[in-house]
């Protein structure tokens, strides 16, 4: 599902631009209170995601930049469950801004970026960035050096820009990380469990499926970007198959636009990715699905060496809605178990990132999961899978004559 936080405004907050887009209008937003090698695959041994992160407060106040649905959906109900204070909020519709604020005790909407810095300063809070990807540089620029962020995904529109905000996130010497957050999901974490304790052998196929109704109408900015669905919604997908295998070794994708959307670039597709190890993933989907939902899809399942375990992410059926997130598992061909979740991925997943934020501004030799670097991983993967869809595939031959 995209990860927008806000649309784009009718009019740039600058006087003398009326038709900026949303990158131009956040660029002259932040301007305005302005003081002043892609790396070789790397192979991996396949591993196992490390512990969820737990944060022993207490939390330093949050500040949001941007105020969209995500951060009405998913974030602030995580951070309510964790007890972390929301203190301020702006979004360039200063409408979205004080909206919110409402719905927080204590919080407030800021006019203007300079005054939410300050607010943050002196607080000794952390900026909770969720902004469509284009609009990042230039907020990122207007922050104070040393500041801690997490920042929505994905990290920049293609590698390129993530080379650059990583550049200067790490110049800046900017703590935190990037909400790639599936990785925290209760499911995935509970399937973490189960892998760490032997009871499902070794991993070997791990399939990922989508086939829903996603409604990207309601994300208009996602019309102006070259590259969408893998970019903005099986970037969690392919994120997680590195949480679980490491680097691929082999990738081949292909995406497509779609009838039903004709004004996203891309808005199905299909990964295949090899590992180390003998290990693959595969993960395909499909976001308009029409048909009443007893044929729709939102599963992880992943074959191992004595058994199965399947999950299912609900928030892609129904969405926001969804429904509840479920895990089973079999081994030794002993009947199918239930797990019992603590949440589901909306919005409970949503706790981790923002844990290890806080985190992170608390103890700087802490390394967030998803943290800036590894997040540029992800992004590389992303735009493997975007050079192998646009390379195309071998085209079959009829074989000589025997």
């Amino acid at each position: 599902m995209a990860r927008s936080a806000s649309a784009a405004p009718s009019r740039c907050p600058h006087p003398r631009r009326p038709r900026c887009s949303q990158s131009q209008a956040w660029a002259h937003f932040a301007a305005a209170g302005d003081p002043a090698r892609r790396g070789a695959p790397v192979r991996c041994a396949p591993r196992v995601l490390p512990s969820p992160s737990v944060f022993h407060g207490p939390a330093r106040p949050i500040h949001v930049i941007g105020c969209g649905a995500i951060v009405r959906d998913a974030h602030l109900p995580a951070y309510a469950l964790d007890g972390m204070p929301v203190a301020g909020f702006l979004d360039l519709d200063a409408t979205r801004a004080e909206s919110l604020a409402a719905t927080v005790h204590g919080a407030k909407a800021f006019p203007a970026l300079p005054a939410l810095i300050e607010a943050c300063a002196a607080a000794g809070g952390v900026y909770d960035l969720a902004l469509p990807p284009q609009a990042m540089q230039a907020v990122i620029d207007a922050l104070p050096e040393g500041s801690t962020i997490l920042l929505q995904k994905p990290f920049g529109r293609d590698l390129a820009e993530a080379t650059a905000l990583l550049a200067t996130l790490e110049r800046r010497k900017m703590r935190g990380c990037v909400n790639l957050q599936l990785r925290h999901a209760p499911a995935v974490t509970a399937l973490r469990r189960l892998l760490a304790s032997g009871s499902l052998g070794e991993p070997l196929d791990l399939e990922l499926r989508v086939v829903c109704r996603m409604p990207w109408e309601n994300w208009p900015f996602l019309e102006a970007l070259p590259r969408m669905e893998i970019l903005m919604h099986s970037i969690h997908y392919l994120d997680l198959c590195r949480a679980l295998f490491g680097e691929p070794e082999r990738v081949w994708s292909a995406a497509f636009a779609h009838p039903g959307s004709p004004r996203l670039a891309d808005a199905r597709s299909t990964t295949a990715l090899s590992f180390a190890g003998g290990r693959r993933a595969v993960v395909t989907t499909y976001h308009h699905h029409a048909a009443p939902p007893r044929h729709d899809a939102s599963h992880l399942r992943l074959e191992c060496t004595r058994g199965t375990a399947v999950a299912r992410l609900g928030v892609n059926l129904n969405y926001p809605e969804g429904l509840p997130d479920t895990l089973e598992w079999s081994a030794d061909g002993a009947p199918w178990q239930a797990v019992a979740l603590a949440g589901n991925w909306f919005p409970h997943a949503f706790r981790g990132p923002m844990r290890e934020a806080q985190r992170a501004a608390a103890d700087a030799a802490f390394v967030p999961a998803t943290s800036f670097r590894d997040a540029w991983r992800t992004m590389a993967l992303v735009e493997t899978c975007y050079r192998s869809a646009a390379r195309g595939e071998m085209m079959p031959e009829e074989p000589a004559p025997a």
